[in-house]
């Protein structure tokens, strides 16, 4: 459950450390964003000299949340973080080169299939 004002670790090597979600894309009263869904966000630290600078305003799918996922099958899955990937412009694909960390088998399924092709272990 990823809200307004949530702070998420950034996942890849685009620059960026911590961004703060201030949109949902969806719905207008789309309250909560889950796991594979895009969010807006300001990105509050970054590495100098990389693409992604601070006070920048990119789009990121969220790979991981702390609270429970439920899946199709009935079994649920979480991680120890919240965690997203920087997008390249307004498509599906990362910007950076490198995913750090587990990624859910459902961000291949809601169509971002690079970021799971270069995650290092989807679950």
């Amino acid at each position: 459950m990823i809200q307004l004002r949530t702070m998420l670790k950034v996942a890849d090597n685009s620059g960026a450390k911590i961004i703060q979600c201030f949109g949902i894309k969806g719905s207008t009263g789309k309250r909560y964003a889950q796991i594979g869904d895009i969010i807006t966000a300001a990105v509050k630290l970054a590495e100098p000299r990389r693409m992604v600078k601070t006070h920048e305003i990119v789009h990121a799918v969220v790979i991981r949340q702390k609270k429970n996922y439920k899946r199709a099958d009935g079994s649920y899955i979480r991680f120890d973080d919240n965690a997203a990937v920087i997008l390249e412009g307004k498509s599906k694909d990362p910007k950076g080169g490198r995913i750090l960390g587990p990624v859910p088998k459902e961000i291949r399924e809601k169509g971002f299939e690079k970021v799971a092709a270069l995650a290092e272990e989807v679950i």
